[in-house]
């Protein structure tokens, strides 16, 4: 019986998932099961009656039965590097065949030469050897403040994974005299309050790559009060926006008739106070027709207000946006 969705951890960030670029690089064993299904969206499907010429079809990473010493593993490329503060080792569907123990090693290969033997790393262990259950989501807090780009799943001493999760916080150096995306979630980016998300959440905006459906962006409900919906972002590090993308893909007969792109710097900035109408918002891009189901993008549009930290999209009157791109330079 799948168990009901949970997540403890809101607000970081899946640095194991393989949209936001996650790679499994290398695994003990995957016989049943190919190592790359952990880092997949969502908690996995069971299809009954579905095999290959292994044996049943799983939606996990699996290995075979072990009758040797020693026990599993998979040695997992982070998408950017980031403080890891909590872990799901989710066995969904994985009942009779779940690995009963696992564990969690860290490395951090920045500056280093790319990961090829993997026997002679010196891992950190950051979770020890814990129990897990069949079935369901197993959340485990980590206490550590080291920045990792490689994680190593251990299981004891085989079985199979539906979902691996590595939250944390994004940690990773910012080139300053090259143009680069300052709100992407995987450089440090963040997107801190919206003021509607009925149809989809306001996280979708700064996710990697282009939305691959309509509820992957962040669309509002239809608005029959005067006004017009926002949300805000915190930049990953302070910078002078330079050219800006506000992608309506997907957004045909929901797009916002136009939109506007304000930006303020404070050191700090709490999700309550971005709406407080005495912040001293400094217009970027002044409203703008959008188009739907494109990227609309601007520069020579674009007003030179200085380093900004916060960035406010302002969307008339309400609808749907997939990404916003805000490319700067680092100041």
């Amino acid at each position: 019986m799948e168990s009901t969705h949970f997540n403890s951890f809101t607000g970081l960030v899946d640095l194991a998932s393989e949209k936001n670029g996650g790679k499994a690089l290398s695994a003990s064993d995957e016989f049943f099961a190919a190592k790359e299904n952990m880092l997949k969206e969502g908690r996995g499907i069971f299809i009954p009656g579905k095999f290959t010429e292994n044996g049943k079809w799983m939606d996990g990473w699996e290995s075979r039965r072990k009758r040797t010493a020693g026990n599993d593993w998979c040695i997992i490329e982070l998408g950017a590097p980031g403080i890891i503060k909590g872990i799901d080792i989710d066995t969904n569907y994985f009942l009779g065949n779940h690995p009963p123990y696992s564990s969690v090693d860290s490395y951090n290969a920045a500056g280093k030469q790319p990961l090829k033997n993997f026997d002679k790393i010196k891992w950190t262990n950051l979770l020890p050897n814990s129990a897990i259950s069949p079935g369901c989501q197993n959340l485990f807090s980590i206490s550590n403040s080291k920045i990792w780009t490689h994680v190593r799943l251990n299981i004891f001493p085989d079985g199979g994974i539906a979902r691996f999760r590595v939250y944390g916080i994004v940690k990773k150096v910012l080139a300053r005299n090259k143009l680069i995306d300052l709100a992407a979630l995987m450089n440090g980016g963040k997107v801190i309050a919206a003021n509607d998300m009925f149809f989809g959440s306001m996280d979708n905006l700064i996710s990697p790559g282009r939305s691959s459906n309509m509820g992957d962006g962040w669309e509002t409900r239809r608005k029959r009060i005067p006004g017009h919906d926002w949300a805000a972002l915190r930049l990953a590090a302070k910078g002078e926006i330079r050219k800006i993308i506000v992608d309506t893909n997907f957004f045909k007969g929901n797009f916002p008739e136009s939109c506007s792109i304000e930006g303020v710097l404070r050191s700090n900035l709490s999700n309550d106070a971005v709406s407080d109408s005495s912040l001293p918002w400094k217009e970027i891009l002044p409203r703008t027709k959008l188009e739907g189901h494109k990227e609309n993008v601007f520069e020579k549009e674009l007003k030179d207000v200085g380093p900004v930290t916060h960035v406010r999209l302002n969307i008339f009157p309400d609808g749907g946006v997939s990404r916003l791109r805000l490319f700067g330079f680092v100041k």
